[in-house]
């Protein structure tokens, strides 16, 4: 799959599942219940124990409409082993240029994070596909809007702060694309391995940035 069919997916989708864990096996049977809710970009963070092996694990196991990318990637080192395992897309928490410049070079699809206009601009003039406007809790949709008028071409994903219940404000003001780890993933259902909780929240997901998106 070339990075322009991944980036296509991404926008469809309209969600990345943001994934911290650290139990391998539970982590496929988490991958395959939000599947099974319509959410099928998952990226795993690079502050998991172990997780450019379970990059590695994973894109060999999940099924071939799971798209599976690398998350808090900060140096072009990391960003290297993590396309060598099998990451279909690079997402960083900074704007780290010489990361989006490998992406770049390599063909894979890469999100930057960034937060101020000066920031976006210089990550999408330099290639960058989506840019991840994180830490987005500390931000309200409006800045979304606001980023529109400048910047109408590029393609803006928050990350943190998005739940469930305003996704669909996020994407009418915008955004192409979401982030979302803890209100998706819940922890104590997890736990207790009842994976029917988290379909349910995917398809609410899904069904939120569709209707949004309708609008």
């Amino acid at each position: 799959m070339n990075k322009n069919e991944v980036v296509a997916r991404i926008m469809d989708s309209g969600v990345v599942a943001v994934i911290r864990m650290k139990d391998t096996n539970r982590l496929l049977k988490v991958i395959e219940a939000v599947r099974s809710g319509g959410i099928k970009c998952i990226e795993i963070t690079m502050t998991v124990p172990g997780a450019v092996d379970m990059i590695r694990q994973l894109s060999s196991a999940v099924p071939s409409d799971v798209l599976i990318g690398a998350g808090t990637v900060v140096d072009q080192e990391t960003a290297e082993k993590v396309i060598e395992a099998g990451a279909t897309f690079v997402v960083g928490p900074v704007l780290n240029l010489g990361v989006v410049s490998l992406c770049v070079k390599r063909g894979i699809a890469v999100m930057p994070g960034c937060y101020t206009p000066t920031e976006i601009l210089a990550g999408w003039k330099a290639g960058a596909d989506i840019i991840k406007v994180f830490p987005a809790t500390s931000l309200r949709p409006k800045y979304f809007k606001d980023l529109r008028g400048p910047f109408p071409d590029i393609r803006l994903m928050p990350t943190g702060g998005v739940t469930i219940d305003n996704v669909g404000e996020w994407i009418t003001a915008g955004a192409c694309a979401v982030g979302i780890g803890s209100d998706l993933l819940d922890k104590k259902a997890i736990e207790e391995e009842r994976y029917e909780v988290l379909t349910d929240r995917a398809a609410r997901m899904v069904q939120n940035v569709k209707a949004a998106k309708a609008k």
